[in-house]
């Protein structure tokens, strides 16, 4: 594992964290069982096929 060679300053560390911000999932409209649901993208196919239930 690679260790640093000096301490990185605290401006430095922060600024690195800030760029890893988690976004929201985009929610797609679907219509399982005559309802109607917002699912995540990556999730559309899973509840399509009853993997997942609403």
């Amino acid at each position: 594992m690679a260790v640093p060679k000096r301490k990185k300053s605290r401006s430095n560390t922060r600024k690195r964290r800030a760029q890893w911000k988690a976004s929201r999932p985009d929610l797609v409209p679907l219509t399982i069982e005559g309802r109607r649901i917002l699912v995540p993208r990556h999730l559309v196919s899973a509840y399509r096929r009853g993997l997942l239930r609403p």
